[in-house]
């Protein structure tokens, strides 16, 4: 399965240890992890002012997420109505990424879901979903 992590899962996966983590490398393990260079320009801006990562740190993760698929800023947002006009890009990178599913933690992106041409999820409704329910 093709799995877009947005920022704030990355941001959590990075930057904590939990849920965000251990699903981050299930996808890496088990599926193919999309991102874009939306995400990546958000992540590193997240990590360097709110989570206030080492620049060292955060070019090693940069580095990292550059191994996997890395999707090119889509030429025009979704046209989808969402409250917050960044998440157009958000959604955008993820459907010409050919992703199965969108995970996000991001309550306007999560309210169009159903209007969505792929899979918009939670964290936690994606590790259901790939962990059979399993909370380990």
């Amino acid at each position: 399965m093709r799995v877009f992590l947005d920022t704030n899962v990355l941001v959590s996966a990075f930057a904590t240890r939990g849920l965000c983590s251990d699903l981050l490398r299930s996808v890496l393990a088990e599926h193919e992890l999309v991102t874009g260079e939306v995400v990546l320009g958000e992540l590193r801006r997240a990590l360097q002012h709110r989570i206030k990562l080492p620049p060292i740190t955060i070019s090693g993760i940069d580095q990292f997420l550059k191994k996997q698929i890395v999707v090119p800023k889509p030429s025009k947002p979704y046209p989808i109505e969402i409250t917050d006009p960044d998440d157009k890009w958000i959604l955008a990178t993820a459907v010409a990424g050919n992703a199965d599913v969108l995970v996000t933690g991001d309550s306007d992106l999560l309210e169009v879901a159903a209007k969505s041409p792929i899979r918009i999820m939670t964290p936690r409704e994606f590790w259901d979903l790939v962990r059979g329910g399993s909370s380990t």
